[in-house]
């Protein structure tokens, strides 16, 4: 009897092991580094007139997103819309700029000192 209990448990150690790998590789590939995606961004004033293009990364993250440019990085931080019927789901980031999602594949940051905004779009996402 007690070689069978030993057979048992050393069966269900190796089970365990199992599943625990099984475990961290799922989390490393979920984890590993979002690159963003690529994204064309048109520079305005806040009257609306044209001041040209800019190229950045987008990291969506849904609940806030990161934009990368040539010059700067801006790190929404949470967006928060008190009715997303209404009203867009914003923040204001540590630099002083406003960051908006505006849709799934178009984002805004603007800078109301530089009088300047930015409005990114993205390609589609594939779902």
């Amino acid at each position: 009897m007690r070689s069978q209990d030993l057979q048992q448990r050393s069966a269900g150690t190796v089970f365990a092991r199992g599943a625990l790998c099984a475990a961290l590789l799922l989390l490393t590939a979920c984890s590993g580094g979002n690159k963003g995606m690529p994204c064309h961004g048109r520079v305005e004033t806040l009257s609306g007139k044209q001041q040209g293009l800019v190229e950045g990364t987008i990291i969506d993250r849904f609940t806030s997103f990161r934009v990368s440019m040539p010059d700067i990085t801006l790190e929404s931080g949470p967006l928060y819309s008190s009715d997303r019927q209404r009203y867009l789901p914003s923040a204001v980031t540590r630099e002083g700029w406003l960051a908006q999602r505006l849709s799934d594949t178009r984002f805004s940051v603007i800078n109301a000192p530089q009088d300047k905004m930015i409005t990114f779009s993205c390609p589609a996402r594939a779902i």
